[in-house]
């Protein structure tokens, strides 16, 4: 480390704003410059681009999770951000973060400043775990870090690689980010939608819908959703069990749109007991031409085995075309370990276009 005082830096917790019309809305439209600027630089393109309209509603809502942000100015400018999220389920023992140092003030002591105030909260609110996610490039090469999970790696000597490991965070997983053509052929998604179809057979249907959800689907959407702590690949990173009911599913609704944005869901009901049990989420903001953004997937561990991951994917992209044609492509994660994931993906045709390192620390209790 350099030997910085930092004396020139404020530090100042974000104010949410009412709306973004008004002089307080300044720090979050800041925000949520610097959030894409550090994306675009670590992933290597724009696919993670939102809007501060499209990311309000979720901090003025805080009902489920409790958000807290820090900005660090240098003068007038801002130098770097992180933003807290704490669930507020009780007896949790997380919390997950993103930090983000400008770019062009990395080593200036910044980034350590954004993880001390990470353990500060975390010590403040009796939060033992700090989980966050960084992002790397696609086309990275050199000496790389493997994941202890045996699939994935990530580059060792990119900069976000060596400041958590120098701060005694754990690697525990890499994520594969994939994206899709939607304005490609269609005609392998129809190919395999068709042979899902038959292999599933009569106790499965699908059903669809756009938020918000209808009332007859929200306590089984809401299941499947309270499901991903459990059904997915996690690695050596915790997830506090969540309590997803139809109340939650219409406050999670309210803020999607409330923001602009559109979302189209694919679920799978297994008729013989009527419960949902597989489901697939795409989201677009307010730009129609923009990315469109694969959400939650998932198919219950007891129903595995008779293709309804290919039958959500495929009839949502297929809905999908219809409901936002002027979007280029589809962009999704996936923990490397997961290769049923993965093949259903690369069967449909996503191709990677980065990766994501997940990261664990255990605070001092």
């Amino acid at each position: 480390m350099i030997d910085l005082t930092l004396t020139d830096l404020t530090v100042v917790p974000l104010v949410v704003p009412e709306t973004l019309d008004g002089p307080d809305a300044r720090p979050f439209l800041e925000l949520t410059e610097l959030d894409n600027l550090v994306c675009r630089h670590d992933a290597g393109h724009d696919y993670f681009d939102h809007t501060a309209s499209e990311a309000l509603p979720s901090w003025q809502d805080q009902t489920d999770n409790t958000r807290l942000g820090y900005l660090a100015y240098r003068g007038d400018e801002l130098v770097g951000a992180v933003t807290i999220t704490i669930p507020t389920e009780p007896g949790g023992t997380t919390l997950e973060f993103d930090a983000f140092p400008h770019p062009d003030h990395w080593g200036e002591g910044i980034e350590d400043v954004l993880l001390d105030i990470v353990e500060q909260v975390g010590a403040e609110r009796g939060r033992t775990i700090a989980q966050t996610w960084t992002l790397h490039r696609g086309d990275a090469h050199g000496e790389m870090l493997h994941a202890p999970t045996g699939f994935g790696v990530i580059p060792a000597n990119d900069r976000q690689t060596g400041l958590f490991l120098r701060r005694g965070y754990t690697f525990e997983q890499t994520e594969r980010n994939s994206v899709f053509d939607l304005h490609g052929s269609f005609e392998a998604v129809d190919r395999l939608l068709a042979e899902a179809h038959e292999k599933a057979g009569p106790d499965y249907r699908v059903v669809t819908w756009s938020l918000p959800t209808p009332p007859e689907y929200a306590e089984g959407y809401g299941y499947v959703i309270s499901r991903m702590a459990t059904d997915v690949p996690s690695g050596g990173m915790v997830f506090d069990e969540e309590t997803w009911d139809a109340a939650r599913i219409a406050r999670r609704d309210a803020r999607l749109l409330k923001g602009g944005q559109t979302i189209s869901v694919a679920a799978v009901e297994h008729v013989p007991s009527g419960r949902i049990v597989a489901y697939n989420e795409l989201v677009i903001g307010q730009d129609p031409t923009g990315p469109t953004h694969q959400y939650g997937t998932l198919v219950l561990k007891e129903h595995r085995g008779h293709r309804l991951g290919m039958l959500v994917k495929g009839e949502n992209l297929r809905r999908w075309r219809e409901i936002a044609p002027r979007s280029p492509r589809v962009s999704t994660f996936n923990a490397e370990e997961n290769r049923p994931m993965l093949d259903i993906n690369e069967a449909l045709g996503f191709v990677p276009a980065s990766y994501a390192g997940a990261w664990k620390k255990v605070l001092d209790a």
